[in-house]
């Protein structure tokens, strides 16, 4: 093996033990904002928070469609919920004209640590803040 394809193997190892760790960190900010998630919905629950229906905003504002869903909405804008179990459902999609009508059945996500990274300034908010937004003092319940 020459200096050229030595240096190359060793980048493409560097770049997936670093992939590698990339993952594990995210798996790792998963479970705990789904472990954040299910004390919520507990406490809600304690707390008589009602649950309401959740709905799917089509993309760019392009109407709603209903889900079989209850729960509570993250953001304001009612594009992150979760289910009274705890389950992160992004609420956003491409709907079409039947969609509307008929409705539609997310899928759960993974949920991350803060609501909206990446996305433009003043749209992000960590989860806790979201939940507490919705049930003040709950974590001291």
């Amino acid at each position: 093996m020459d200096h050229a394809d030595d240096w190359a193997a060793q980048r493409t190892e560097a770049a997936r033990v670093q992939a590698e760790l990339l993952a594990a960190r995210q798996d790792a900010e998963h479970a705990r904002a789904e472990a954040l998630l299910r004390e919520f919905a507990a406490a809600a629950r304690d707390a008589g928070l009602e649950p309401g229906p959740l709905q799917v905003k089509g993309y760019g504002g392009r109407g709603t469609a209903r889900t079989s869903l209850r729960g509570w909405y993250l953001r304001q804008d009612r594009t992150a919920g979760i289910t009274t179990d705890g389950t992160f459902y992004v609420l956003t999609a491409p709907l079409s004209s039947l969609d509307r009508l008929r409705g539609v059945r997310p899928e759960p996500r993974r949920p991350p640590m803060i609501l909206g990274a990446g996305g433009k300034d003043g749209s992000s908010i960590e989860l806790a803040a979201a939940l507490d937004r919705l049930l003040p003092g709950w974590r001291g319940a």
